[in-house]
Formats: structure tokens, C-alpha cells, sequence
């Protein structure tokens, strides 16, 4: 039996909403301002499914996920097929001249975990990390605008 965790966090870009999303629809390029996110491959022969891995503290999963609904500046929604149980989306709010990214991620605590460790601190481990993935993400579309200019 597993516990589900969530967390919602969110950023303001000064970026124009086509380039938040550019970023972020280029699936590979996650691991760039993700920091637990290894890799990100996406399956050639079904575009709608990647194979993540996650790696930290010694601890590494794997996943296969599925895209389940796309609308270009507005919203990536995924699900896990097999491996490490999660699902989410990432939201994108024009501000006219600025960009608000909202991440909403929920996974599954596989049981060793649950019992190795306090969910309440491993959900704000999780949190503080994808708060500070944002930020990085933040950092990385600003650099991009620049190098547009």
C-alpha cells in the first residue's frame, strides 16, 4: 500500500508565455533546471510516452510516462504507465509580458520509503527541492531570452 504525496508550487518568469512554454514542452531539456531529474528520454516509436529517471541521495527510480492532455500555453498533464507512480501537470499563465509556470506533481511513497522515513519530512524535502527547481527554471529562461536578444 502506498501513500500519495502533492505539491504545488509556482513561479513568475519575466519571459513571454511562448517561450515558457517552449522550454518546457522540450521534455529532454528537464533535467537542465530539475535536480533530481536525470534524464528524460522521449520513445520514438510512441511520442506520447518518455522514459524518466530520477536520481538523488543514492536512491534512483525509473518511469515510463504518458502525456494525457496537451493545450499549447496552458497545460502539459501526465501520468505514469509503470515504474515510480506519479502524475501532475504544468500550467502557464500569460501575464503579458511575463509568464506564471505552476507545477502540480503527486506521487506515491513506495513502501520501503514510507517506513524508512517521515512522509511530513519527505514532503517538504520534496517541495523546498521543486520550489528551488522553478527558481532554476526561472534562471534558465532568462538566460535563453538573453541569448535570443
Amino acid at each position: 500500500m502506498s501513500d500519495w504525496l502533492e505539491h504545488t508550487v509556482q513561479v513568475e518568469v519575466e519571459i513571454p508565455i511562448e517561450l515558457a512554454w517552449n522550454l518546457w514542452s522540450d521534455l529532454e531539456q528537464m533535467p537542465r533546471w530539475m535536480k533530481w531529474i536525470d534524464s528524460v528520454k522521449i520513445l520514438e516509436e510512441n511520442p506520447e510516452l518518455s522514459r524518466w529517471k530520477l536520481a538523488t541521495g543514492g536512491w534512483e527510480f525509473s518511469w515510463l510516462s504518458r502525456i494525457l492532455k496537451v493545450v499549447p500555453q496552458q497545460i502539459i498533464q501526465w501520468e505514469s504507465v509503470d515504474g515510480l507512480p506519479n502524475r501532475g501537470a504544468i500550467r502557464f499563465y500569460d501575464r503579458h509580458g511575463s509568464s506564471i509556470v505552476k507545477l502540480t506533481a503527486a506521487y506515491a511513497i513506495p513502501g520501503i520509503l514510507g517506513k524508512l522515513m517521515d512522509n511530513l519530512f519527505l514532503g517538504r524535502v520534496v517541495e523546498s527541492t521543486l520550489k528551488a527547481d522553478l527558481e532554476r527554471f526561472r534562471e534558465y529562461a532568462l538566460q535563453s531570452q538573453s541569448n535570443e536578444n
